[in-house]
């Protein structure tokens, strides 16, 4: 079997043949490339529209090379892009791929452009079931496959990473794309200390970048500033993948997209899977920058599984979310989800995404490790900063009504905090509507009294027989913002759509335990809530 490719969804003109029976890719892109600033979307569509046929009759002479002696078409199906992406560019490319599709008389495949970065990855280093990191131009999220979906593990709650750098190469007169400028010129500098945003799972760009306009605006050198940014940036995109690979239980993780080229990315990702024993695998660069080869393979797997589209519904989809596709090539195989659902842990030693956690008797011992893959500057400033505020937090919460564990000790130096043991095991365990509307209810007396948990997932949870504790407020702190408040309870309720079997009545249970402890206040927060979820950063 034999499927065509087509790519086209911001900058890079691609079509590509994938023989499935060799496992052979053989791709051809044209990318557009601007005179300056970013991409011109208008300039865009025009390169597409010149270069799409090309590299659409390149591939099919490759097809036609390989159907030697052959009956029939040249390929098995066409698939093709539908988006995300700029629609001017996405619209081209659909009208090819339809127009090739009727031609040959084959089927038409209608692919989404992130989940084939998530596939392709998949598909080279053999995982069954891994987190899989996008980032690239107009897109950073993590996805994991669960109950018949990709699951937007967490996202940006801005701009994509791509995008985000390329805000500061515009800024200081560097071409189109950015990133390599930015990796090149990083070597040459010295670590500059950068605004670092993370809540949960999800992060933020927007500050970064103006922090590093100003910075470069005030004299320093472009090459620190590079440093800072990259440091930072690709150590914010690590430890959300190690909070997913903890949330999670998985131990694979893939890299996709552009961004992913670069090596300081790569080799921060690999330092940490090595660290907690995970596999790492980033697809060869042809595979990360856009392309049609991974559009032909996940367009190949789709069609073996009947997914095709009629022309009439073959519309393309600008706005297309990853979770919004139905995963039907891969059947009933493994979620993602691999935490243990057996009740009470006896584990003396439990590693989490952050810290390294020691069980005696009524105690507990927490210690947030230095990480390797981080700047040793950056790391001792977080784990420091983190450490600070989570045993000033956890107090303060008590203070307010919610059940936290008493701090014993606290070693700023060694970012070290004694705690007293509570809960029988985290809520990833003992997950229900009741436990789930305790959440609801605490969160709503913390933002009443204006503290955010920062990362209140159900691995942050600990369950007992008569109370629901909340722990590890490390990324929390003060504020009685409205966003902040919502960007709480869309951390939770991520964790529960990307792991729980059935996510619906337990999202509602945490829903109404916080409208009915929170009050207008509340419904104000539950309101933002709908808008975050409905602004689809991660398109």
């Amino acid at each position: 079997m034999r499927v065509l490719g087509i790519e086209g969804t911001a900058w890079a003109a691609s079509a590509a043949v994938f023989d499935v029976e060799a496992d052979d890719v053989f791709i051809e892109s044209d990318p557009y490339e601007p005179d300056s600033g970013g991409i011109h979307p208008r300039e865009a569509a025009e390169h597409m529209g010149e270069a799409i046929p090309r590299v659409v009759e390149l591939a099919l002479d490759r097809a036609r090379e390989l159907d030697a002696g052959e009956q029939g078409p040249p390929v098995d199906a066409v698939a093709f892009s539908r988006g995300p992406g700029l629609g001017p560019c996405l619209r081209i490319v659909g009208t090819a791929a339809r127009a090739l599709a009727g031609a040959l008389d084959v089927p038409l495949v209608g692919v989404n452009h992130m989940v084939a970065h998530l596939e392709i990855g998949r598909h080279e280093s053999g995982f069954d079931s891994p987190v899989c990191l996008n980032a690239s131009g107009a897109n950073a999220h993590l996805l994991g496959y669960h109950n018949g979906r990709y699951r937007v593990l967490g996202e940006t709650m801005d701009t994509g990473v791509g995008n985000a750098i390329d805000k500061f190469t515009r800024h200081v007169g560097w071409s189109h794309p950015g990133g390599p400028k930015v990796e090149q010129a990083a070597r040459e500098g010295e670590y500059l200390d950068l605004p670092y945003v993370v809540k949960g799972m999800d992060f933020s760009f927007s500050g970064i970048m103006s922090a590093a306009k100003d910075a470069y605006d005030d004299g320093a050198a472009v090459e620190d500033v590079c440093c800072g940014l990259q440091e930072t940036v690709f150590a914010m995109l690590t430890e959300v993948s190690e909070r997913a690979l903890s949330l999670t239980g998985t131990d694979e993780l893939v890299l996709g997209g552009g961004v992913g080229q670069n090596a300081r990315l790569r080799e921060m990702l690999g330092a940490m899977c090595d660290a907690r024993g995970a596999e790492f695998y980033a697809p060869d660069p042809r595979f990360l920058r856009d392309n049609a080869g991974m559009i032909a393979v996940l367009g190949a797997k789709m069609f073996a599984a009947d997914d095709t589209l009629a022309i009439e519904a073959s519309a393309v989809d600008p706005n297309f979310r990853p979770d919004a596709v139905p995963v039907t090539w891969r059947g009933g195989e493994e979620s993602v989800a691999r935490v243990s659902h057996d009740g009470a842990e006896d584990e003396s030693e439990i590693r989490g995404a952050e810290a390294t956690v020691t069980v005696a008797d009524d105690l507990v011992t927490k210690r947030r490790l230095p990480k390797e893959y981080r700047h040793p500057v950056l790391d001792a400033r977080l784990r420091r900063e983190r450490t600070t505020a989570e045993a000033r937090l956890l107090s303060e919460a008590r203070r307010v009504g919610v059940p936290t564990p008493l701090v014993r000790d606290v070693d700023r130096r060694e970012a070290t905090l004694t705690l007293q043991r509570v809960g029988e095991a985290d809520l990833a365990a003992r997950l229900s509507t009741d436990a789930v509307e305790r959440v609801g209810e605490h969160l709503a007396a913390l933002h009443g009294a204006g503290i955010v948990h920062g990362d209140p997932t159900t691995r942050n949870v600990r369950v007992g027989p008569s109370k629901v504790f909340l722990v590890d407020f490390g990324l929390g702190f003060h504020t009685g913002h409205v966003e902040d408040h919502a960007m709480d309870l869309h951390v939770f309720g991520q964790s529960i759509e990307g792991t729980a079997e059935t996510p619906a009545p337990l999202l509602d249970a945490f829903e109404t335990g916080y409208l009915a402890a929170g009050g207008d206040a509340a419904r104000t927060v539950v309101d933002r809530l709908r808008e975050v979820e409905g602004r689809g950063r991660y398109q």
